[in-house]
């Protein structure tokens, strides 16, 4: 039985035609980019550094993977801001948000126990078993530990929308950016981000529930009263 050949494309061949074809091509780069376009103006003024970031009483850091149980380097280094910010006397709780979707996966107390390594009591760290993604997070910061103002920490390449999703969530933020050596992992979640920001942009406007809101939860309020 033989196959029928495949056709190529055809450009246009009139100048019309090709004028055409570039202007949809163009138009659809800039709507490609409007999203990413978005997070940067809309976050522009919400970065700092662990040097200047603002007092706040609640930090934020968000998951990023496990190696054989441990914070991945990008995770550790996360944590090791948030505890700088702790010690620094910048923050009064940290809420760390990960992936606990199953039972060999606990992002939360891995960076829980990290953290208490470096300084910071069990009772300054409060954990969201649900942070499934970023959008999540923020929205579970907001509606289930009741937080409305934090210090955000991340990689740089994930700050943005990290600030900006949470600030549609709700949550008056700002971003502490960590830098991080440029390997194989950081081209991987820059690009990865160009992605991302479509999805954080649609999060922003038709603000979907998260895959898991639960019941509301004190910790972090309990936290914060025995800082006091």
């Amino acid at each position: 039985m033989r196959l029928p050949k495949l056709r190529r494309p055809r450009l246009p061949r009139t100048r019309t035609g090709q004028r055409r074809l570039v202007q949809t091509v163009m138009a659809g780069c800039v709507l490609a980019l409007l999203p990413a376009t978005w997070l940067y103006v809309s976050t522009d003024d919400r970065l700092r550094t662990t040097a200047d970031a603002p007092r706040t009483e609640v930090a934020v850091v968000f998951g990023a993977g496990l190696w054989d149980g441990e914070p991945s380097p990008y995770l550790a280094h996360r944590l090791d801001a948030a505890a700088a910010l702790y010690r620094e006397g910048r923050v009064e709780v940290v809420l760390v948000t990960g992936d606990n979707s199953r039972e060999d996966y606990d992002e939360p107390d891995a960076m829980r126990t990290y953290l208490k390594r470096h300084g910071v009591p069990d009772g300054r760290i409060v954990s969201d078993y649900a942070g499934f993604d970023t959008w999540d997070s923020c929205v579970r910061a907001k509606k289930i530990f009741g937080v409305d103002e934090a210090v955000l920490i991340s990689q740089d390449f994930h700050i943005r929308r990290a600030v900006a999703l949470c600030r549609a969530a709700g949550v008056t933020s700002y971003g502490v950016g960590v830098a991080a050596a440029h390997d194989v992992t950081w081209y991987y979640g820059g690009t990865r981000e160009l992605l991302a920001a479509g999805k954080a942009a649609l999060d922003a406007v038709f603000e979907p529930d998260p895959r898991f809101l639960g019941p509301k939860e004190t910790g972090v309020s309990e936290a914060l009263a025995g800082a006091r």
